[in-house]
């Protein structure tokens, strides 16, 4: 499905790219787990954020051929590169990260 989506957002309809696409979405799948386990202690990629593995998908097919610059300017076109992917994602992502009840102490003078 996530794949679908990303071909369909792309506007690719043969499976020419298929391969690429695949590792692409397997590749972020595997970095979202990677930051859910670290961060937030959970072993999978809850369904709600697909569009997530869908949009960055579609960002890291989108800069091949960039890989590792922080801009790019073709004629007349300028794009500024993201460092982080996650980045737009991360006020979603930290909704996952579990909040520890914090005690403290009430002095009365």
């Amino acid at each position: 499905m996530i794949k679908n989506n990303v071909k369909a957002i792309l506007g690719i309809d043969d499976t020419l790219q298929d391969k690429v696409i695949d590792i692409i979405v397997k590749n972020v799948q595997s970095h979202l787990k990677i930051w859910l386990k670290q961060h937030a202690d959970l072993d999978n990629i809850p369904s709600e954020l697909d569009f997530i593995v869908e949009e960055m998908a579609i960002s890291r097919f989108q800069k091949l051929g960039s890989e590792g610059m922080a801009s790019e300017s073709v004629e007349g076109r300028s794009v500024t590169y993201n460092e982080d992917d996650f980045l737009p994602y991360q006020g979603i992502l930290e909704t996952y990260i579990p909040h520890k009840e914090r005690r403290g102490k009430v002095f009365f003078l």
